[in-house]
């Protein structure tokens, strides 16, 4: 028998691979009630965490229109899953979008929205494109993550600067709403400078203190994409952090070092989201901010605690709960076979629901 190919390409698909798992499961139960000569594979492209995926479907013995129905199928499905999914993560009659980010809830823009303060996100509307703010702050929201439990926002680098007589800038930088867990697994404290010590400070109910030292007599020594301690330093985060303010400062106010590195700069990014570059030796630091993660949960109790009392658990139909390494609270996630929000009632729909 003559096999034959086609690729047809999807885009803007928020989760590739379950999605297209869902794409081929039900595409092989049409395929099942057609007489067709249909041998059916789903392969990505690109890496699983890209947004481009490639659908392969031989085609045996048809005519054109059934080929073509079946090209019109797959373009259908796509459609109507991406669709689904998107429409299940806002609460009805609330908004789902703030300029470039989704809204999901339990996170919300208004009263009514949200599932407690902890998770309102304010909608800044008088720039264009509008931006997310955590909460009532200046700090940008990039993603919320609901099956990792985590927030993707911005904050400000710290700055300590100096001239020939002496301190000529200082920035300060620290996060204090005691509401989210501040990521030990995928944040560093980091630092750059050449004369150059910073720290970490603040409370998980006994006070903390952690932070590196940066050094280097020319810019020579300094060594690009490296933080070793040579121009750049790193820390890791102690677990269980919900605040924290870094400090800066300097042996010999930069005074050796003037002819190429003025400041020091220190903040806690994404791990893998900051490369150190010699030329940031000479980077003033205003308006300097950089990607960080934290971590939120829907309470302090653990799953078995909040499944006594079902008013307020968060988990609804068809859910798992699962209980998070870094920090206090529970999370919801769709059980095998579902996707959509878990924190919706009737949320979480099965692939037979999203393809009827």
């Amino acid at each position: 028998m003559a096999w034959r190919s086609v690729f047809v390409s999807f885009d803007n698909l928020t989760e590739p691979c379950c999605t297209c798992g869902l794409l081929q499961f039900q595409l092989s139960a049409i395929l099942r009630r057609r007489t067709t000569n249909i041998r059916l594979s789903l392969t990505p492209k690109t890496p699983s965490y890209s947004y481009f995926h490639w659908m392969k479907i031989n085609m045996g013995s048809t005519s054109s229109g059934g080929f073509m129905e079946i090209i019109v199928l797959v373009i259908i499905l796509t459609a109507t899953t991406t669709a689904t999914m998107e429409a299940a993560q806002a609460k009805a009659r609330c908004q789902s979008q703030c300029g470039n980010l989704s809204v999901p809830y339990p996170f919300g823009t208004e009263d009514g929205c949200f599932m407690d303060t902890k998770f309102f996100i304010k909608c800044d509307e008088s720039v264009e494109p509008p931006k997310a703010l955590l909460q009532n702050s200046t700090i940008d929201v990039l993603h919320i993550d609901l099956d990792a439990g985590e927030l993707r926002i911005l904050n400000w680098a710290g700055s300590d600067c100096y001239n020939s007589s002496g301190s000529s800038f200082r920035f300060s930088t620290w996060l204090r709403s005691g509401l989210y867990n501040i990521s030990s697994t995928k944040n560093k404290l980091t630092a750059i400078g050449c004369d150059t010590y910073a720290f970490i400070t603040g409370s998980i109910g006994q006070d903390y203190a952690t932070g590196c030292l940066s050094l280097c007599d020319e810019i020579s020594d300094v060594i690009n994409g490296s933080c070793s301690g040579i121009g750049c330093c790193q820390a890791s985060i102690p677990r269980g952090v919900r605040e924290y303010e870094i400090s800066l400062a300097s042996y010999y106010n930069h005074t050796r070092v003037l002819s190429f590195n003025l400041c020091s700069h220190a903040f806690v990014v994404e791990e893998g989201e900051y490369e150190f570059s010699a030329s940031h030796l000479n980077n003033s630091g205003e308006d300097w901010k950089l990607p960080m993660i934290l971590d939120w949960t829907i309470g302090d109790q653990s799953c078995s605690e909040a499944k006594k009392d079902p008013e307020t658990y968060a988990c609804k139909e068809n859910t798992i709960c699962r209980e998070p390494e870094n920090g206090n609270g529970y999370l919801c996630k769709c059980g095998d076979g579902f996707q959509g929000n878990p924190y919706l009632s009737n949320g979480c729909q099965g692939n037979e629901s999203l393809f009827s």
